[in-house]
């Protein structure tokens, strides 16, 4: 049992000197020592480690560490590590490499089947990534594993997806499978907290203390990031406020209940609601005759936009975030709709004690936010097991 806690502390001192090279780069091994509290020798010995890894390389470039003495700058080897980050969504699919500073170097999508298998989906992501591989000539021996955001609560230490009412998932052992199709170790989480641990290493949330992103498209959902930790509640379930009752008499929601947030203001909802006045087959069909002033078309979004509002509240009210960023497919196309929403949150329903406590901005990272959280997500695991 000693011998087996020796280890937890060496991995845990390999990961956390990695992370310190990886946020301040280049940097001596002296100041290394100094914010990690580890001592010279064993700062040393990780570094070399790593050295021997292919890991790190010495900079020719020398720093003072004071009194004229000098010590040789570390920094990481470009490509040394690299992860694959996935998204999986409804109707499609993401999958891209990811490198040590969260940059994504090549990507690839791929359609879905709304319902579509697990196994299917797993297969389709194996076959994908050997064709990416492949036509961008990279070494495939320096992916050290695999991320993947889905839509759902999640249980993060076996890579079970428990409910993914979008994709129509329960209980589904989705790293296992991933795994097995691709060979690389697996980590599963929900994508709105990849996501929002993305924008805080790279993106709109760099530099804040308290982070709550919010997703709104096929899905709507929620994550708080505090201090650079995804907040996950007892089950990883926190943040999941598409099925929070708003009116209980209103449109039977696909999980069972009645009234659910979801039911006005996701994509599907929208769509299903516009048909009964034309026929509409996208959101961006139902956008412009917004644009144009189609009545019936005001009437929907402009009620979606109000419980955007609220939602952006209510979050707000609870969880008390110096940052809002709101995402999604309803919003990073269209910056109407975000103008709109935040005209509302400023002149109407932000709890007054609020206003101006918090600001509120579109992602910087959009389409590629999964990817490069799942992506950083697999290379942090990969350093806490080695």
């Amino acid at each position: 049992m000693k011998k087996l806690d020796q280890d937890d502390m060496k991995r845990q001192n390999r990961s956390t000197v990695f992370q310190i090279i990886k946020q301040h780069q280049p940097i001596s091994r002296a100041a290394i020592a100094k914010q990690t509290g580890m001592s010279p020798t064993t700062v040393s010995r990780i570094i070399a480690e790593f050295s021997d890894e292919g890991y790190v390389v010495d900079m020719e470039e020398q720093a003072s560490a004071g009194r004229g003495r000098k010590s040789t700058l570390i920094r990481l080897r470009e490509h040394s590590v690299l992860s694959v980050g996935v998204q999986i969504d409804r109707e499609f699919g993401m999958l891209g490499i990811v490198d040590v500073q969260g940059n994504v170097m090549t990507s690839t999508s791929f359609a879905r089947e709304p319902g579509e298998a697990a196994e299917t989906t797993a297969r389709r992501i194996g076959g994908k990534l050997t064709e990416l591989v492949e036509a961008s000539g990279l070494d495939r021996c320096r992916l050290v594993g695999l991320g993947i955001g889905v839509p759902g609560i999640v249980n993060v230490e076996d890579g079970t997806v428990r409910l993914s009412v979008q994709l129509g998932w329960r209980e589904v052992g989705l790293a296992g499978m991933i795994t097995e199709t691709t060979g690389l170790p697996v980590v599963v989480d929900n994508e709105l907290k990849l996501k929002g641990l993305a924008e805080q290493l790279r993106g709109a949330a760099q530099g804040s203390s308290r982070t709550v992103l919010l997703g709104f498209g096929h899905g709507v959902g929620s994550a708080l990031i505090r201090r650079g930790e995804i907040y996950r509640g007892a089950t990883n379930s926190a943040g999941e406020i598409a099925h929070m009752m708003m009116n209980p008499q209103g449109m039977m929601c696909d999980c069972g209940n009645v009234g659910c947030l979801q039911t006005f203001i996701t994509i599907p909802s929208l769509l299903s609601e516009a048909r009964k006045m034309e026929p509409i087959d996208t959101f961006g069909e139902l956008f412009e005759q917004w644009q144009s002033g189609k009545r019936w078309a005001s009437f929907l979004l402009e009620q979606a936009l109000v419980y955007m509002a609220m939602t952006v509240n209510n979050v707000v009210s609870m969880y008390n975030p110096d940052r809002v960023i709101v995402s999604g497919e309803m919003i990073d196309p269209y910056p109407e709709i975000y103008e709109a929403l935040v005209d509302l949150c400023r002149t109407k329903y932000i709890w007054e004690p609020l206003r101006g406590t918090f600001s509120i901005s579109r992602s910087d990272l959009a389409r590629h936010g999964v990817l490069i959280g799942s992506g950083l997500v697999a290379q942090n695991v990969y350093f806490q097991l080695n």
